[in-house]
């Protein structure tokens, strides 16, 4: 069982979003967007100022990326929205600690 652990020399390693061949746009747009909020609100974490940005994107991340881990089909794209949810989650404990969604009075 060798050749399940190590893909053979004719094979080429591919980075995709569906090792199943079939294709999951939704679910693949999902996630991309769930890791794009992610970043996103964990960046403007670093700049207190920034508090709306990183409140407002990482709630909607943390929404978006519950839903697509719920639609998700293959592991890729599990891996994507768990590493979205994170940074989402960190982005809008954060953005709300440093002064909320709304601007400062």
């Amino acid at each position: 069982m060798p050749h399940v652990l190590q893909p053979s020399e004719s094979e080429r390693f591919r980075l995709t979003l569906n090792p199943d061949g079939r294709p999951h746009p939704v679910e693949n747009i999902m996630a991309v967007a769930t890791l794009a909020c992610g970043v996103i609100a964990f960046v403007a974490t670093f700049w207190p100022a920034a508090h709306m940005i990183s409140s407002w994107v990482g709630t909607l991340g943390f929404g978006m990326g519950l839903f697509s881990q719920y639609i998700s089909a293959t592991t890729p794209q599990r891996t994507l929205n768990i590493i979205g949810l994170v940074g989402s989650f960190v982005g809008a404990a954060l953005g709300i600690a440093h002064g909320g969604f709304l601007p400062y009075p």
